[in-house]
């Protein structure tokens, strides 16, 4: 009884100890694309930003009305991004959906500039130099996407840069179970 009384105070703190080693251990095994958004099922943000290429044309969340449609949150200074924009022009000629673009935390003549050589894939780019929109949207990192259902609630959001597959796999398939809800 002795021998218990004396590893006593070292048994809750070894429990404790093992139960964080365990949450440790099983983060290491959580995928970072799969974070949820508080925003999904939720309406899009309210917003009013400058347009990239006129930044005397304002645009508000009314954009996504009325069609399913994407929000690809992107900056010329990613690299993710870079490597994603050819998939995002390939989807653009798809015809899918319209895809707009939050230009996040960036210079104006480097994003034109990256749009010019790769191609523009997006039917309007909102302008958010001070990144305080996409704060709103609860945005970690670019690239993010967001896909919007016909009456502007955010109905997923996908971490990093879309890629042919999941393009395939899970945004297609969403798109178009989207577009044929009635309203």
């Amino acid at each position: 009884m002795k021998k218990l009384q004396q590893y006593a105070p070292f048994v809750i703190p070894a429990l404790v100890l093992l139960f964080l080693i365990g949450l440790f251990a099983r983060g290491l095994f959580l995928d970072p694309t799969k974070v949820q958004s508080p925003l999904i099922g939720k309406a899009a943000p309210k917003f009013s930003l400058p347009g990239l290429y006129d930044p005397a044309r304002r645009l508000d969340q009314g954009i996504f009305q009325g069609q399913v449609s994407l929000l690809n949150v992107w900056g010329a200074w990613c690299v993710a991004c870079q490597e994603e924009h050819p998939v995002l022009v390939d989807l653009a000629k798809r015809k899918l959906l319209p895809i707009y673009g939050l230009d996040y935390h960036d210079d104006r003549t480097a994003a034109l500039a990256m749009l010019q050589k790769g191609g523009d894939p997006y039917t309007a780019i909102l302008d958010d130099a001070s990144g305080d929109v996409a704060i709103d949207w609860g945005v970690y990192g670019a690239p993010e996407t967001f896909l919007l259902d016909k009456h502007g609630v955010i109905r997923d959001k996908f971490i990093g840069p879309l890629t042919p597959e999941l393009i395939e796999d899970k945004l297609a398939p969403e798109v178009r179970a989207l577009q044929a809800e009635t309203p």
